[in-house]
């Protein structure tokens, strides 16, 4: 079931995705007590700055971020609550400053899964994205830096948003594009709220 609404508000965006790429570096992306990198989100990231005319105002739609990705390829798979299953199928970085992660969600239980605890646990991230992959994460376990969904001053993610729920056998695709780690990294740990959490080689 494919819930992505193609759009070209990821070009329209990229302005937006510079400026957060740089505020996220310098202040999103703190480092954690104890000298040690975690999965999950400790303390909310800093608000970017302001976006470029061109996006300010507009609702942000879902972009199709990658729309020439193998459905087929798996470079990880972790399972989550009930039954469901994510395969990550891409992980790039762009010219633009930035990481995209294209996965598909699966769920192989026997019940309908709700969607709405993928969107994390900030309350303006979640009232700007209602059944997201807002809380999403990225971990540089060697830069020790944790990377945070990229997201606009009105708290409107660069990520997939109103995914239904998901009845049994049926998929959903997702994307979330996240500040890029420095050129060095080359490996980071990605992490979505109630899957566990999987190891990922960046591309490009």
């Amino acid at each position: 079931m494919s819930i992505r609404r193609t759009t070209t508000a990821r070009r329209m965006m990229a302005a937006v995705a510079m400026t957060a790429t740089i505020t996220f570096a310098l202040t999103g992306c703190g480092e954690d007590s104890g000298g040690e990198a975690q999965g999950g989100g400790s303390s909310a990231p800093s608000t970017p700055a302001t976006p470029s005319a061109e996006g300010k105002g507009k609702q942000q739609e879902d972009t199709a971020a990658g729309e020439n990705v193998d459905p087929n390829a798996k470079l990880a798979e972790v399972r989550g609550e009930g039954g469901l299953k994510l395969v990550v199928q891409q992980v790039t970085r762009d010219a633009g400053g930035f990481v995209t992660v294209q996965a598909e969600i699966t769920n192989g239980g026997d019940g309908t899964r709700n969607t709405a605890s993928w969107g994390g646990q900030e309350r303006s991230v979640v009232a700007k994205n209602p059944n997201s992959v807002a809380g999403a994460t990225l971990v540089d376990k060697v830069g020790k830096k944790r990377y945070y969904v990229l997201r606009d001053t009105d708290a409107r993610c660069l990520c997939t948003t109103a995914i239904a729920p998901l009845s049994p056998g049926e998929s959903a695709p997702i994307f979330m594009q996240f500040p890029a780690p420095p050129e060095t990294t080359t490996e980071v740990d990605f992490s979505l709220p109630t899957f566990a959490t999987a190891s990922l080689k960046i591309s490009g």
